[in-house]
């Protein structure tokens, strides 16, 4: 790998890795304390994250248990996952929060697996985009002499490789969430 294309295989890897975090996000019947990733509490003032102000565990298949380290905090965390895209009541036994996750309907499994299709199409096409401006690199660096025809060959066919990997990486994590969702 060329320093040349060291650059564009990070960007690479930083589209597959978001697209990670998105799909641990999305709510597949199972308790995932990836839910909670974007719900932030107010806590003297800031928003701040709810894992950073309690401690969130998966106790059954489909409990997340919310225990926060300051009681007072119970109410707020209540809210803000009520607040929150989670979907989902939270309970308050006036010590810790429970979030009971319902096994989605045939419909709603369906609905969640295009998503993922979604979000990995959008993975591919960022991925694909880094290609397109890899390839117009090497032509630039040939057209100003900074590169030979062998060498530029030689670096888009690294980055064409580099390209199929991760596409095959985006592939492999869309069709493991898919399995996951119609499993429940």
């Amino acid at each position: 790998m060329s320093s040349n294309t060291k650059v564009f295989e990070d960007k690479m890897k930083s589209a597959v890795e978001h697209l990670e975090r998105e799909l641990a996000a999305v709510r597949a019947g199972r308790a995932n304390p990836a839910v909670l990733d974007k719900v932030t509490v107010e806590y003297y003032g800031t928003p701040t994250p709810i894992q950073q102000v309690a401690s969130v565990a998966v106790s059954e298949a489909r409990t997340l248990t919310i225990t926060p380290w300051d009681r007072s905090l119970l109410r707020p965390i209540s809210k803000a996952i009520q607040a929150s895209d989670v979907g989902i009541n939270p309970i308050d036994d006036g010590q810790t929060i429970r979030l009971n996750f319902p096994a989605p309907n045939e419909e709603r499994r369906r609905q969640l697996a295009k998503d993922v299709s979604k979000m990995g199409e959008e993975a591919k096409v960022a991925i694909r985009n880094v290609r397109r401006d890899a390839m117009d690199k090497a032509k630039a660096m040939k057209k100003a002499g900074e590169l030979t025809e062998d060498t530029q060959k030689t670096m888009e066919e690294e980055v064409q490789k580099v390209t199929d990997k991760f596409i095959k990486l985006v592939d492999k994590a869309v069709e493991e969430k898919q399995k996951e969702i119609m499993s429940v």
